[in-house]
C-alpha cells in the first residue's frame, strides 16, 4: 500500500512514498486537505457547498463526483471511502499530515520537534477563487495553528534560557519577533536572549529597530521595561517565574508571588496571559496590591495564554477542574477566588464543589448566564452576542473591544498596544471563537443558592460590557452576599480608579475567619 503524506504548512503538496505528486487540481488539493483535517466522513452536501458555494445542489454534487474520480486518477489508486451521502480518506490508506504531527508534538511537550515541523503558515498562498467558505475555514485553522506555534516558541525561549542555551533561545525569539514584529514583548524576548548570549551589539541593533517600528507603526515609544534591558541599573521589578502543572493531560501555566495565611487566585476573564498581565502598569499595580493580602496565584486556563492549546473550548466544568489542579499543586487549603467577568461562573462552580478549600469568593463584573432569556434580561440576546463575537474575532490582533472594556484606557497608545499584543499571544481567532461560544451557552444560576462561602460581588455602575443588573442578580441569589456598587464605566478591574476595588477586597479579606490557615 502506498504511503501518502500531505504537507499543509505553506502551499499544499501531496507525496506518495516520499515522491511529490503534481496535482493540477486546486479544488482537489482543497478536498484532500479538508478531509484529512476532518479525520472522519464528511457529508457530500457539505463538501459541495464548501467548494462550489454558488452552485445549486445537484450541480455541486455532480462536480464532486467528477472531482473524486479525477483525484484518484492523479494519485494512481483509490484513496477515498465513499457511500451515497459521505466521503472520507480511506482508513486503509497510510496518511501522514504535517499539521497533525505538529499538534501531536505540541500535545506531548516536544516543542523543538513542533517548531521544526512548522515550516510556514497553514495553506499559505493557497486559496480558491470562488470558494469563500473554504477560505474562511482555512483562515481559522491557520490562526489556530499559528497560535500554537507562538505558544511553543515562547515555551522554548523560556526553557532554553533557563537551561543556559541562550543562542538557541535567541533563535526562537527571533522567529517570534518575525511572526509579530510589533509585539514589544517578543522584541524583549529577543533582546534579552541576545544579551544573555553575550551578543550586545546584536541586541542593540534589534532594540533600535524595535524602537523605530513602534514609533512608525503605533506612534509610541518603548515601554520602561524595554529600555531597562539596555540599562541594567534601571532594571524593572522582578516578575514571578512561570511554572507548569499537568492535569487531565493538559499543562497549565501558573505563577505565585508572596506568602501569607491566605491565597488569592485571580482569574481575569475570557482571555489571559500570565506573563503579559505584568506588562500593563495598571494591571501590575493591581496584582502587586493583592500580594499584601496573601499569596497571589494567577494561571491560564487550558487553551488560553501559556497553557496548552486544546481542540475544545474550556467550559465552566473544565475551568473549575483546572482551578483545582493548580490549587492542589500548590497545596493551597484556604483560597479566596477572584473571578472577573466570564471567569466568575467557573469560580462559583469551584466554590460550590469544594467549599472547604475556599475561604471566600469575590466576583467582579460577572454574570451568571451568558445570554438573554425570558427569565434573565441582564445579558445580550444570542443574536446580539453572536454579532459582538463575530466583530471581536474579525478584528482580533488589534486593540479590539478596549473602548468597551476599558474606556478610561482607550485613548492610551501604550494600553492599546499592550491589549492587542496580549490578544495575539493569548489565543487565535478560531480558538477564541470556541471560548466565546461556550460562554454564550453558560448558565450557573442553579448553583448560586448553593454557594456557602463568604461572597463579595463588585460591579461598576457604568460597566459597558456587563450590565450592573447582572451583578445585582448574582448577589441576590447568593445567601449573605455583599454587593458593592462602584463608580466608573470600566469593565476591567484594574482600569480606572483601582482604590475602591482594592479597599473593598481588603475589607472583605480582613473580615474572613482566620482559622484553618493554609499549609505551605
Amino acid at each position: 500500500m502506498t504511503a501518502f503524506s500531505l504537507e499543509t504548512f505553506g502551499f499544499p503538496e501531496v507525496h506518495a512514498d516520499g515522491r511529490p505528486i503534481k496535482l493540477n487540481l486546486r479544488k482537489g488539493l482543497a478536498l484532500l486537505v479538508y478531509l484529512a483535517e476532518a479525520k472522519a466522513a464528511v457529508a457530500r452536501d457539505v463538501i459541495a457547498t464548501l467548494l462550489w458555494p454558488e452552485t445549486d445542489r445537484e450541480t455541486g454534487l455532480a462536480r464532486l463526483r467528477r472531482l473524486l474520480h479525477r483525484v484518484e486518477l492523479a494519485l494512481g489508486q483509490p484513496v477515498f471511502e465513499t457511500d451515497r451521502t459521505s466521503v472520507r480518506w480511506s482508513p486503509a490508506v497510510v496518511l501522514k499530515v504535517d499539521a497533525h504531527s505538529f499538534e501531536s508534538a505540541c500535545d506531548r511537550g516536544d516543542f523543538d520537534e513542533a517548531c521544526a515541523v512548522y515550516r510556514g503558515d497553514f495553506l499559505a498562498g493557497f486559496a480558491l477563487d470562488d470558494g469563500p467558505v473554504f477560505d474562511d475555514w482555512a483562515f481559522f485553522r491557520r490562526e489556530a495553528l499559528r497560535g500554537r506555534l507562538m505558544h511553543a516558541l515562547e515555551r522554548l525561549v523560556q526553557d532554553k534560557n533557563a537551561a543556559g542555551d541562550h543562542f538557541a533561545a535567541a533563535a526562537h525569539a527571533g522567529r517570534l519577533a518575525e511572526l509579530d514584529p510589533l509585539s514589544e514583548v517578543y522584541g524583549r524576548h529577543l533582546i534579552r536572549s541576545l544579551l544573555l548570549a553575550g551578543e550586545r551589539s546584536a541586541a542593540e541593533r534589534h532594540h533600535v529597530a524595535l524602537t523605530q517600528r513602534l514609533r512608525d507603526e503605533l506612534g509610541v515609544a518603548p515601554e520602561a521595561e524595554t529600555e531597562a534591558l539596555m540599562t541594567p541599573a534601571a532594571a524593572p521589578q522582578d516578575v514571578p517565574p512561570t511554572r507548569y502543572v499537568k492535569g487531565s493531560g493538559v499543562h497549565l501555566a501558573y505563577q505565585t508571588y508572596g506568602s501569607g495565611p491566605l491565597d488569592i487566585l485571580v482569574m481575569p476573564g475570557f482571555v489571559s496571559h500570565v506573563e503579559r498581565a505584568w506588562e500593563s502598569p495598571a494591571s501590575r499595580t493591581f496584582l502587586a496590591s493583592l500580594m499584601k493580602l496573601g499569596r497571589l496565584i494567577v494561571f491560564d486556563r487550558r487553551g488560553i495564554g501559556l497553557s496548552d492549546r486544546v481542540g475544545s473550548a474550556p467550559g465552566i466544568d473544565v475551568t473549575a477542574e483546572d482551578i483545582g489542579t493548580v490549587l492542589r499543586a500548590l497545596d493551597s487549603r484556604r483560597v479566596v477566588l477572584f473571578g472577573a467577568s466570564e471567569c466568575g461562573p467557573a469560580c462559583i462552580k469551584f466554590a460550590v464543589d469544594e467549599p472547604r478549600r475556599v475561604a471566600g469568593l469575590i466576583l467582579f463584573g460577572a454574570l451568571a448566564k451568558g445570554c438573554w432569556s425570558q427569565d434573565y434580561p441582564h445579558a445580550l440576546r444570542a443574536s446580539q452576542y453572536d454579532a459582538w463575537s463575530k466583530q471581536l474575532i474579525a478584528q482580533w490582533g488589534g486593540p479590539v473591544g478596549i473602548e468597551t472594556f476599558a474606556p478610561s484606557l482607550a485613548g492610551d497608545p501604550h494600553a492599546r498596544a499592550w491589549w492587542a499584543g496580549l490578544l495575539r499571544a493569548a489565543s487565535s481567532p478560531g480558538g477564541i471563537s470556541a471560548v466565546l461560544e461556550a460562554f454564550r451557552d453558560a448558565d450557573v444560576r442553579e448553583l448560586l443558592p448553593r454557594v456557602a462561602v463568604p461572597t463579595l460581588v463588585l460591579h461598576r455602575r457604568g460597566d459597558q460590557a456587563v450590565r450592573i443588573a447582572a451583578g445585582r442578580d448574582i448577589a441576590s441569589r447568593i445567601s449573605g452576599a455583599e454587593f458593592v456598587e462602584l463608580d466608573g464605566n470600566d469593565h476591567w478591574f484594574f482600569a480606572g480608579d483601582q482604590r475602591p476595588v482594592r479597599e473593598a477586597i481588603r475589607r472583605f479579606t480582613d473580615a474572613l475567619p482566620r482559622e484553618g490557615k493554609a499549609g505551605r
